[in-house]
């Protein structure tokens, strides 16, 4: 495997060097039950692990909505929610660093960041992925939206410190916010 990986490597920098790919963004893997290894830079399932990240300023919604619909199938949740969030978080900008330091599409702070084993949170699949995963856990937790979401806001110690939405204005705005355009999203 990693002699694959070495010639793959130096196959994507070649490619690089020639213009190809400049626009890539991420490609993934994954090695089937034959030993074969699949490349692709829109994943079909989840399967598929990052690869290789290429840097660039630029996004392709398109992709993040579609890596958005794999994430939110995976952990049983509406792809509409999970876009609510990331328009509200980020504005789909894959580097934001908010001012408190929360990173990536779904703004995950370092600490959460450990807890959910995100390694890289501005590589889009890896951000959105540990995203979804962590409000489902927080849905699981809760049993209710609103509540899930200000403790992704909040913190979960925070929620459970009221019994219920924090009295933050910056967090209720928040969940108005996600709720609104939620909403909107599913019509």
């Amino acid at each position: 495997m990693s002699a694959m990986r070495w010639i793959f490597l130096v196959l994507c920098f070649l490619c690089l060097c020639s213009g190809f790919g400049s626009r890539a963004g991420t490609i993934y893997y994954y090695c089937d039950e034959s030993g074969v290894f699949h490349f692709t830079d829109l994943p079909a399932s989840g399967l598929y692990r990052p690869f290789i990240v290429f840097r660039d300023k630029h996004f392709d919604l398109k992709k993040i909505k579609h890596l958005v619909r794999i994430y939110s199938e995976r952990y049983g949740l509406e792809p509409a929610l999970i876009q609510a969030m990331i328009e509200v978080e980020s504005a789909y900008e894959p580097e934001a660093v908010s001012k408190a330091g929360a990173q990536g599409l779904m703004q995950i702070m370092p600490n959460t960041q450990k807890e959910l084993g995100l390694r890289d949170p501005f590589d889009p699949s890896s951000n959105i992925e540990a995203g979804v995963r962590y409000l489902r856990s927080l849905l699981d937790r809760f049993g209710d939206l609103s509540l899930a979401l200000a403790a992704y806001n909040a913190g979960p110690a925070r929620v459970e410190q009221y019994n219920g939405i924090p009295p933050y204005v910056e967090t209720r705005q928040y969940v108005r916010r996600v709720l609104d355009i939620y909403s909107r999203l599913k019509r």
